[in-house]
C-alpha cells in the first residue's frame, strides 16, 4: 500500500469514527417518584434523537438497584423521594458504578437543592422547566466530560464560586498559580485543572495543550488525588477558591 493510500485509509477511519460517535445513543435510567411525572419524561426522551430510555425507578433505591443491573450511561434524577433521596442515590451511585453519570432535574433550583447534589457527585443540573433539546444536551455533555449545567445554574454557581474566591483568596507566589494550591500540582497539572474550570472537556484539554486524552486523565487524576476533590464540579470550586482563575475562566497570572 502506498503512503497516499494509507493516509487516505487513515482519514477514511478517521472520519467514519466521528460519525459514529455522533450516532452514539446515551442510555438513560429515569428516577422519580410521581408516576405522572416520571412516565412523562419516559415518554419525551423516547421522542429525542440519540437517547434510550432503559429503566425507570420510582426512588433513589429502585435507581442505584436499575444502575447495578443495567449499567446506563446517565441517570436522569429527581432529588426529593421516599426511601432515598436523590441526593443519596447520587452519592451510592458515583461510588460504586463510577462509569455512570447523573443529572439531576429537579423542581428545586434553590442553593440548598445545587450544591448538596453536585457535592455527591452530580454532574448536570436542570430544573423541570427544561425543554427537550436542553436535556439533550446535558446527557451528552456528562457523557463528554463537561458539566452539564442549565444556564441559570451556571450563573448561581459562578456566583457562589466567585464569592467563596473571594472570602478565601491568597496572594499567588510569583513562580506561578501552581503554589498558591498549596497541594503539590506541577505547571501542567495547573494548566489541566484551569481548563477543567473553562468547561472544557478531556479532548478540547488534549487538543489545546497538544497532549493525548490519555494524558489529559492522568493529570486529571493526579490533580484530583492531590487535591482531594471527587469530580470535575468540586475541581472547578477548588480552582475558584484557590485563585487559579477569576470569572469567567480566566487564569490568574
Amino acid at each position: 500500500m502506498s503512503a497516499d493510500e494509507s493516509a487516505n485509509e487513515s482519514a477514511d477511519e478517521s472520519a467514519n469514527e466521528s460519525a459514529h460517535e455522533g450516532d452514539r445513543v446515551v442510555r438513560v435510567v429515569v428516577a422519580d417518584d410521581q408516576a405522572v411525572v416520571r412516565e412523562g419524561i419516559v415518554m419525551l426522551l423516547g421522542l429525542l434523537p440519540g437517547v434510550e430510555v432503559v429503566g425507570a425507578a420510582r426512588d433513589g433505591e429502585e435507581a442505584v438497584a436499575l444502575t447495578a443491573e443495567l449499567a446506563p450511561d446517565v441517570v436522569l434524577m429527581d432529588l426529593r423521594m421516599p426511601r432515598c433521596d436523590g441526593v443519596e442515590a447520587t452519592r451510592r451511585i458515583r461510588e460504586r458504578h463510577p462509569g455512570t453519570e447523573i443529572v439531576v432535574l429537579t423542581t428545586y433550583g434553590d442553593d440548598d437543592s445545587l450544591f448538596p447534589a453536585l457535592r455527591a457527585g452530580a454532574r448536570g443540573y436542570l430544573t423541570k422547566d427544561a425543554g427537550g433539546e436542553e436535556i439533550v444536551r446535558a446527557l451528552r455533555d456528562v457523557t463528554d466530560g463537561r458539566a452539564g449545567l442549565s444556564p441559570a445554574v451556571q450563573r448561581r454557581l459562578l456566583d457562589q464560586l466567585v464569592e467563596g474566591a473571594g472570602r478565601q483568596e491568597s496572594p499567588v507566589a510569583s513562580e506561578g498559580a501552581a503554589a498558591s494550591s498549596g497541594d503539590g500540582l506541577t505547571e501542567r497539572e495547573t494548566e489541566v485543572l484551569v481548563l477543567v474550570a473553562d468547561g472544557l472537556s478531556n479532548q478540547e484539554i488534549a487538543g489545546r495543550l497538544r497532549i493525548s486524552t490519555a494524558t489529559v486523565k492522568t493529570h486529571i487524576n493526579n490533580l484530583f488525588a492531590k487535591t482531594g476533590v471527587r469530580d470535575r464540579a468540586q475541581a472547578v470550586r477548588y480552582a475558584y477558591q484557590h485563585g487559579l482563575v477569576r470569572a469567567p475562566g480566566r487564569r490568574v497570572t
